[in-house]
């Protein structure tokens, strides 16, 4: 396998603003869009699977993890790095490895590495968690599922340092008797509950061999070193293709919702404790009836005291050469009793550049402000990609209606 170079001579930081743009229909938009390019390659290497965490402090510090990947193949992910900024996202500092995450040849043969990782802040223990799931390659060339677990790993902005590659440990049978098999959390949005847990959602296969999987959201205590499991509720599933996977869960005026990816659609359901969800899970539609048009490829949620917010790809955007339809990115406004998109509220966040900007993460920066921040795929025709940044910026103050469960 090809190994790339340092990244301390393949990142070029951009200077400014990208552009400004107005979110939202006419003079009372709820927020406006400013994006910036925070890092660049060089030819030869991709950083993907970027999102960023807020450290609060006077000023707040942003920190951004990101993982190499080969330019070639779907999954040939590397070291993860990070970058800080020590001002909110003003300026930023250089592109390091996190040693203790690199990928690490195990006495078997295999070489493990965390990915798909997903940063924030646990304010109980002020601590950063990094939830996300393991990739395993058998004599470090193939990858090899049957092997993935649900990582974590913690940083402590006291002291500076990283814990290494943790694993969550999870039963070995789910409520119907299946067993639980290649849980993982990668790419997952969680919420982290008043009290210090984490409602954290997991996919799982239920057969030995297959890619059909099981959606759940797990309940799970962090005292900031150890994140472990306590309990989960509903398992939600598909019959057909990979079944539900990559789910994201969020918080707002009293009830959890939780998106899902399936292969030919996207998925959504609602509950009152974030455990126990609403079956049988909708096919999401805007609300004129339409199917949305996202497939095989993750949403996540942006949540404000203005509403429930949903950012996705969809087809059906003059985008039919773009993977997947991975791009543009949207933003919408969610009718949260009726789990349907509100068509007349839909923004682009990120526009299609020929780029996939599927996989990314949102961050809420401070009550007038929230980041949606993704990384252009590697492609054919790209000698190199870029991490980006969305800034969401509200006319009104949030009021922390999303942020944490009850």
């Amino acid at each position: 396998m090809k190994h790339c170079h340092s990244p301390f001579s393949l990142i070029a930081f951009a200077a400014g603003w990208l552009c400004a743009s107005s979110a939202g229909k006419g003079a009372e938009a709820p927020f406006r869009v400013e994006r910036k390019v925070v890092l660049t390659s060089q030819p030869g290497s991709y950083f993907t699977q970027s999102r960023a965490a807020l450290i609060p402090g006077t000023p707040p510090r942003m920190l951004i993890t990101t993982q190499e990947t080969e330019p070639e193949g779907a999954h040939g992910y590397r070291d993860v790095y990070q970058v800080e900024s020590p001002d909110g996202g003003l300026t930023w500092g250089a592109v390091k490895t996190v040693d203790s995450l690199r990928r690490t040849a195990q006495a078997d043969g295999y070489e493990v590495v965390m990915g798909d990782a997903w940063p924030q802040w646990h304010a109980q223990s002020r601590k950063l968690l990094v939830t996300g799931k393991t990739f395993n390659f058998r004599g470090g060339l193939t990858e090899d599922r049957n092997r993935e677990r649900v990582s974590y790993a913690v940083y402590d902005p006291a002291g500076g340092g990283w814990s290494g590659l943790k694993l969550m440990e999870m039963p070995t049978t789910d409520h119907a008797g299946k067993p639980i098999l290649q849980p993982n959390a990668g790419c997952n949005q969680p919420v982290y509950l008043p009290d210090g847990d984490v409602l954290l959602p997991v996919r799982y296969g239920r057969k030995a061999g297959s890619q059909n999987y099981t959606t759940i959201v797990t309940r799970c205590s962090f005292d900031g070193t150890n994140l472990v499991y306590k309990s989960h509720g509903s398992e939600l599933g598909l019959p057909d293709g990979r079944g539900l996977y990559e789910p994201s869960l969020a918080f707002y005026k009293g009830w959890y919702y939780l998106t899902m990816r399936a292969d030919r659609s996207a998925y959504v359901s609602r509950s009152k404790d974030g455990l126990v969800f609403e079956e049988p899970v909708r096919e999401w539609t805007f609300d004129d009836g339409k199917v949305l048009g996202s497939y095989s490829t993750q949403q996540h949620w942006v949540t404000h005291a203005d509403g429930l917010y949903l950012v996705y790809t969809r087809k059906g955007a003059d985008n039919d050469h773009i993977f997947r339809h991975r791009a543009p990115l949207f933003i919408a406004k969610v009718d949260g009793g009726n789990l349907r998109v509100l068509r007349d509220t839909e923004q682009v966040l990120f526009p299609a550049e020929g780029a996939d900007l599927g996989n990314f993460g949102v961050v809420e920066v401070s009550p007038e402000e929230t980041w949606v921040i993704t990384s252009e795929s590697p492609g054919k025709k790209q000698a190199q990609n870029r991490v980006l940044v969305a800034r969401l910026l509200w006319r009104s103050a949030n009021s922390g209606a999303g942020q944490q469960g009850r």
